[in-house]
């Protein structure tokens, strides 16, 4: 992958009439000023979500990106700071209403966070533990 000074990423949701998300949509994302480059085609995920990178430099500024998604296009202008070479370099492009809200974290992170719970009430306990034999022994060496 690109430095951030050197990505692009066009992201956002395909959602449908019914305000439900699209998934396996394929978006199409292009810098309409580089004819030499063909594009990239990626696909939303079961939430409708997507992420397209393009390989834009400084000179890239104010270039037009056409996205697509099924028979809907959008058009907006590639725009970022060209002193940051820090943060990554972004747009947000939804198409439909409803499923953006829908946002949140995978259901796959619910176990992590809960592991990570685990092991960190696993190690308080070891911790206090310790703590009350160490005093309960200190106690008894000072008679």
């Amino acid at each position: 992958m690109h430095e951030a000074d050197h990505r692009f990423a066009v992201e956002g949701h395909v959602c449908g009439p019914d305000g439900q998300p699209v998934a396996d949509a394929q978006v199409f994302v292009k810098d309409q000023r580089d004819q030499r480059v063909s594009g990239t085609t990626v696909y939303t995920d079961r939430r409708g979500r997507y992420k397209a990178v393009l390989h834009l430099h400084n000179d890239n500024r104010g270039d037009p990106i056409l996205v697509t998604a099924g028979d809907k296009e959008q058009r907006i202008t590639a725009q970022f700071d060209a002193k940051d070479h820090e943060t990554e370099r972004k747009a947000v492009v939804h198409f439909g209403a409803g499923c953006e809200s829908a946002g949140g974290p995978e259901p796959w992170m619910y176990g992590v966070g809960i592991g990570v719970l685990a092991v960190a009430v696993f190690a308080g306990a070891r911790l206090m533990r310790r703590q009350r034999r160490s005093q309960v022994r200190g106690k008894g060496q000072r008679k």
